[in-house]
């Protein structure tokens, strides 16, 4: 009988010294880029036996933080969250939901340099002082694509996109002339025709360097720029030179299917254009308008960051922070970049992917890094800071639906979009002070 409790007990110490820590990984990732994430979670399983993290998809970047902070209140969120940029303040302002990174790291020995990071990432993730509250993951940044096969059947230059806007106009017009349905769309209205264009031409989107210094920001994009860029895009959809394809990603069908010559989307996407298209594309920078004193400056990022919540326990905190030094090694985030077109969010893996070569048969992927390392970030080009930008957007969204509807003037939806945003905007500063 003695014997028989001795291996009982024998059998519980080797299953306890075995039993692994599980954390979930909520994401927002589909298709090819959903793939990489399971990806990295079995190569990182596969790594060790301690520890085993469970990616599960939450729906859209919106679906999955508007679930996680619903979770958190429920007492059954995830150890790791990813959250889109725009929900970067709100994640910063929810006090005692969030165990910053910097800290998670140091609380396990994880070694962890802010400064192996790419600049314009770091700031985007970090408080004023340089610590980082997320890790940066799926970093990208808004390019343009263009129809290789297109160009040449409209008699352009297939090795040559257009790089200013007028440039761009011009060759749009061109593409629908030649018979296409359209000449371009575009994902994002407001990340990439909105955030990116005000910080490609260093001009401010809103007030204290892009809500960066403090709650008590205002925007003030509506300014003579942008409303000379919005009614040329308007007058062109009327003429079927410019068609739209919805709110969010969902303008990837009209390229994909060859409708548009020229389409605006994450370099994230890359790798959904590769696997979809049937025809040759190419990657370029955004256009600029040149009589923009310094313009271009530098794009800013998109995508999202893993935030990780509190109240775990410290087998899970572990079970992170090794994740987390896992999938930011210099092989892994090379990995990464090759097979999503998501940026490397180190300095290292860009220098290693250059190395091996990858660029030369793939220079869609260096355009977004170059674009990002064009200049030195300056306050209207470092990234956007606003509290409830997820809901800014749908107002931005919303009304250039009207605008093109045409329910109400460029001008008149410009200022509405400044007008009701500054009023969410003080909504967020009035709980959050």
């Amino acid at each position: 009988m003695k014997r028989i409790a001795l291996l009982a007990m024998i059998a519980l110490v080797v299953v306890g010294a075995y039993a692994q820590t599980t954390v979930e990984f909520w994401h927002a990732m589909t298709g090819k880029n959903g793939e990489m994430v399971q990806a990295l979670a079995d190569k990182f399983n596969a790594s060790q036996k301690d520890y085993k993290v469970q990616p599960v998809y939450k729906g859209s970047y919106s679906d999955t933080m508007n679930a996680g902070i619903a979770a958190f209140r429920a007492g059954q969120a995830p150890a790791i969250i990813q959250v889109y940029e725009v929900g970067t303040a709100t994640m910063m302002a929810a006090k005692g939901a969030v165990k910053p990174v910097y800290q998670l790291m140091a609380e396990n020995n994880e070694k962890f340099d802010p400064k192996v990071y790419i600049p314009t990432i770091t700031s985007y993730y970090s408080t004023s002082d340089g610590k980082m509250l997320s890790l940066p993951f799926n970093s990208s940044t808004a390019v343009m694509y263009f129809n290789k096969d297109a160009f040449k059947k409209a008699g352009l230059d297939p090795e040559k996109a257009p790089t200013t806007w007028p440039e761009f106009f011009a060759v749009a017009q061109k593409l629908k002339d030649s018979g296409m349905e359209g000449g371009f769309t575009t994902n994002w209205i407001s990340w990439i025709q909105l955030e990116n264009f005000s910080a490609w031409h260093n001009i401010p989107f809103g007030t204290r360097n892009n809500g960066f210094d403090g709650l008590d920001t205002q925007l003030v994009y509506n300014s003579p720029l942008v409303l000379k860029h919005f009614e040329t895009i308007y007058d062109l959809s009327k003429k079927g030179v410019f068609i739209y394809g919805g709110r969010e990603n969902k303008a990837n069908p009209l390229f994909i299917s060859g409708k548009v010559g020229m389409h605006f989307e994450s370099i994230g996407g890359y790798g959904n254009m590769k696997a979809n298209a049937k025809f040759n594309f190419g990657v370029a920078r955004l256009p600029y308008y040149p009589d923009v004193p310094g313009a271009p400056q530098n794009s800013i990022i998109g995508g999202a960051s893993l935030w990780v919540f509190n109240g775990k326990s410290k087998a899970e905190y572990k079970a992170v922070a090794d994740f987390f030094s896992f999938i930011s090694e210099t092989g892994m985030q090379a990995y990464w970049h090759q097979n999503t077109g998501y940026v490397p969010i180190t300095t290292a893996a860009y220098e290693l992917t250059k190395s091996q070569g990858f660029y030369n048969s793939n220079p869609g992927h260096e355009v977004a890094i170059r674009q990002l390392l064009n200049k030195a970030p300056t306050g209207n080009s470092m990234g956007i800071r606003f509290g409830n930008f997820n809901i800014i957007r749908e107002i931005e969204d919303q009304t250039w639906e009207d605008i093109l509807a045409g329910k109400i003037s460029v001008k008149d939806g410009l200022d509405k979009m400044v007008r009701e945003g500054n009023k969410t905007l003080r909504d967020f500063e009035r709980l959050h002070k």
